[in-house]
């Protein structure tokens, strides 16, 4: 059984019986979210394929639910549209096996992480600026991937593929946007992970890319949902219409 307040901060979420209960509050869930990540990447083997589709998925459960312990007790929309995010990008990891369905279900997290993002948004020539070098960069992958996916004759993933690198690079920006560093942190490690991963996938085999795909991927999953309490925090209202000094007196 779950006891407990997920949607308070600093209160315990306690899961399971008697003596067997687990404390998931405070630092003993980012342990047991480290705790399985390592289990994943280094000791479940390839096959049977659904056992390790379960133990990959449940860093992410785990993941999805810091993020909802560390929610504070007033929630936003862009509180839920994180969460969205964490869920549709689990979603995806579990499809990758089938490549365009978990391709699809990852683009609509990133979707979600995009509009929780630019809720947020602190603007700054700096910030804006830093576009240029992520587009750069996300043109220099797409050229690559679009060059060996033609040398395959898989001309047909081109446009999905393209779309997702544009997807995820808006969403990279939107979280420097946010000028948070955690929210930061997570969409450049996600930004990492993927293209260790396409590159592997389509361009050449990179030693160790599992390990390194699944490090920074869920790395980059715990930061965004580590960022979700603070994110929007030193947001300012948006500015109402102004009030006559005479009519300020009288209130």
């Amino acid at each position: 059984m779950i006891v407990g307040d997920w949607g308070k901060p600093g209160k315990r979420v306690i899961v399971g019986k008697g003596d067997k209960r687990v404390d998931l509050s405070g630092k003993r869930l980012p342990a047991l979210i480290l705790s399985m990540s390592i289990l994943y990447i280094f000791a479940i083997p390839s096959e049977p394929l659904a056992v390790k589709l379960l133990f990959k998925l449940i860093p992410m459960w785990l993941i999805i639910g810091y993020a909802h312990v560390r929610m504070p007790a007033v929630k936003e929309r862009h509180h839920w549209l994180l969460i969205a995010g964490l869920f549709f990008c689990m979603l995806g990891d579990g499809l990758l096996h089938w490549f365009v369905v978990g391709l699809t279900a990852f683009l609509i997290g990133h979707l979600f992480y995009l509009s929780g993002f630019l809720r947020n948004r602190r603007l700054s020539t700096l910030r804006c600026l830093s576009l240029v070098p992520l587009a750069l960069y996300g043109i220099f992958m797409g050229w690559k991937i679009v060059h060996a996916l033609i040398q395959d004759q898989n001309e047909s993933l081109i446009v999905p593929v393209l779309f997702y690198i544009a997807v995820i690079t808006l969403m990279t920006w939107s979280a420097i946007l946010t000028g948070h560093k955690r929210a930061i942190a997570g969409s450049l490690l996600f930004t990492v992970s993927d293209s260790i991963l396409s590159w592997n996938l389509f361009v050449s085999d990179i030693g160790h890319s599992n390990m390194l795909i699944m490090t920074t991927y869920y790395a980059a999953q715990f930061c965004i949902a580590g960022s979700i309490r603070t994110l929007g925090a030193n947001r300012q209202p948006p500015a109402g219409p102004a009030i006559p000094t005479a009519r300020r007196a009288s209130y």
